[in-house]
C-alpha cells in the first residue's frame, strides 16, 4: 500500500537515504558543516539542518566544535557519534585467540590477546571465545551488551549446509556440530562467522591495495596458505565455504597429497607453503636459520632474502617466488582477476623484490595477466577485516532511520 514505511519514494524512504548519506560523508570526511553536507548530499540548506536536527536527536551525530580559519562566523560541525553502537572481531588460531571492539566510526577501543594451547573441547572453545570478548569489551571500558555485532575468523570455513567446521583439522575443539548453539547461547548480540583469509581481502577492499577493484584474489601465506575470491565486488565462499583453500590444490613439483582434508595439506602448501621455506633454505645450504615458529622463521628468511642480489639467499628468492607463480598460474588462468593481492607475514616480509619476481614468472606461467601488489594491511590483517565486517552490517542497521 502507497504511504507505507518501506515503499520506495515515500517521504520516510527518501530521508532515510538521505540520512544514510550523510552519515557515509561524515565517516568519510570528518567533521563537516550543515552547509558543506549540504553541498556533498544536493540537499537545501533547510533540509540539510532537519537532516542533522534528526540525527543529533537519534543520536547518530553529535555538534563537535566548529570551524575556524575561514571569513565569516564559524561554522557548527557535527560528527558521526563513535558511541551509536560498537562492533567486534575474533581472529583466532590454534595457538590464541586476538579480539578487538571498534566504535561505529571503526575506531579500535579496545583489545585483548588469549594464548589457547593444547587440544580443547567444545566447551573450552565457548569459554575461550567468550574470555576473548570479554577481555577486549574490558579494555574498551563497555559492557558484553554494548556490543552490537561480532565476527569471528577462523581458519577453514564453517559449512553453511551443516553447520560444521571443515578444512581445518588444525584447530582443536572447534569441529562440534553443536558448536555454533553454544556459542550462540553464551553471547547476547549476533555472531557471524568466517574465513580467515576472507576477513584479510575484506580489509584489503576496504583499507587498502584492492579499494576500487571489484575483482581481485588475495593469496595469503602465513600458518598456512590459502585465498580469497572476490568476484564482482563480493567474496565467492563455494557451495561448502570452501573456495579459496588452495592448500589443498594440486600442483607440478610435490607428489600427489591423498585424502588432503585428512592430511590438512595439499600439493600447493607443500611446495610453498610457510614450512616449505626453511626446508629449502636447509637445501639451499644456509645454516643461520633463525628459531621459533614456521611462519615466523619463513617470513625471517624471506626478508633476508630480499636484501640479497646473489648468494644462496637470492635463490631460496627466486625459488620460492617460482613455486608461488606456480600454483597461482592455475587461479589467475581459470578465475582471470583483475588483481591479485600477497598478504601474510611469508608474502609480505619480500616487499617489492618478491611481488616483481613472482609477476614475471606468472607471465611466463599463465596466459591472464593479472597486476600484482603486496598488500597494504599489515597490522592484524583478519582482525581488522573481521572488525570491517562486522561494522558494516552494524551500520546497516543503526543508520537506517527509516524504522
Amino acid at each position: 500500500m502507497a504511504g507505507t514505511a518501506g515503499t520506495p519514494g515515500t517521504p520516510r524512504v527518501l530521508r532515510a537515504m538521505n540520512d544514510r548519506a550523510a552519515l557515509d560523508l561524515l565517516l568519510e570526511h570528518g567533521p563537516l558543516s550543515r552547509t558543506r553536507i549540504g553541498k556533498l548530499t544536493g540537499l537545501s540548506k533547510p533540509t540539510a539542518s532537519q537532516l542533522l536536527a534528526r540525527l543529533e536527536a537519534a543520536g547518530l551525530v553529535l555538534a563537535t566544535g566548529t570551524s575556524e580559519g575561514r571569513p565569516g562566523p564559524n561554522a557548527q560541525l557535527y560528527s558521526v557519534n563513535p558511541r551509536a553502537a560498537h562492533a567486534a572481531g575474533l581472529d583466532v588460531n590454534p595457538g590464541r585467540i586476538r579480539a578487538a571492539v571498534a566504535d561505529v566510526t571503526g575506531r579500535t577501543v579496545g583489545e585483548y590477546e588469549l594464548p589457547t594451547p593444547g587440544r580443547r573441547p567444545a566447551q573450552s572453545v565457548v569459554r575461550q571465545v567468550t574470555d576473548a570478548l570479554d577481555g577486549a569489551v574490558k579494555a574498551a571500558g563497555l559492557a558484553r551488551d554494548d556490543v552490537h555485532r561480532v565476527v569471528v575468523g577462523t581458519p577453514g570455513a564453517f559449512d553453511p549446509n551443516t553447520g560444521r567446521l571443515r578444512y581445518a583439522s588444525h584447530l582443536p575443539g572447534w569441529h562440534s556440530p553443536a558448536l555454533l548453539d553454544e556459542l550462540a547461547a553464551a553471547l547476547p548480540m549476533p555472531v557471524e562467522y568466517e574465513n580467515d583469509v576472507n576477513l584479510a581481502a575484506i580489509a584489503e577492499q576496504r583499507l587498502g591495495a584492492a579499494r576500487g577493484h571489484g575483482d581481485f584474489v588475495l593469496l595469503w601465506n602465513q600458518e598456512g596458505l590459502g585465498a580469497a575470491l572476490v568476484l564482482g565486488g563480493r567474496l565467492h565462499r563455494g557451495w561448502t565455504g570452501g573456495a579459496g583453500e588452495v592448500g589443498f590444490l594440486p600442483v607440478p613439483g610435490t607428489p600427489l597429497v591423498r585424502q588432503v582434508t585428512k592430511a590438512n595439506s595439499g600439493g600447493y602448501q607443500e611446495l610453498a607453503g610457510s614450512q616449505a621455506v626453511p626446508r629449502l633454505a636447509r637445501e639451499l645450504g644456509i645454516e643461520d636459520l633463525p628459531a621459533g615458529p614456521y611462519d615466523e622463521v619463513a617470513a625471517e628468511l624471506v626478508a633476508r632474502a630480499a636484501d640479497h642480489a646473489t648468494g644462496p639467499y637470492h635463490q631460496l628468492l627466486r625459488t620460492y617466488a617460482t613455486r608461488l607463480a606456480t600454483g597461482l598460474a592455475s587461479l589467475v588462468s581459470v578465475l582471470d582477476p583483475e588483481l591479485v593481492v600477497l598478504s601474510g607475514t611469508a608474502l609480505t616480509a619480500g616487499g617489492e623484490v618478491l611481488r616483481a619476481l613472482v609477476q614475471a614468472e606468472l607471465e611466463e606461467l599463465a596466459a591472464a595477466r593479472p597486476r600484482l601488489v603486496v598488500g597494504d594491511v599489515r597490522e592484524h590483517p583478519v582482525l581488522r577485516g573481521a572488525l570491517e565486517s562486522a561494522l558494516a552490517t552494524t551500520r546497516d542497521e543503526v543508520f537506517d532511520t527509516s524504522r
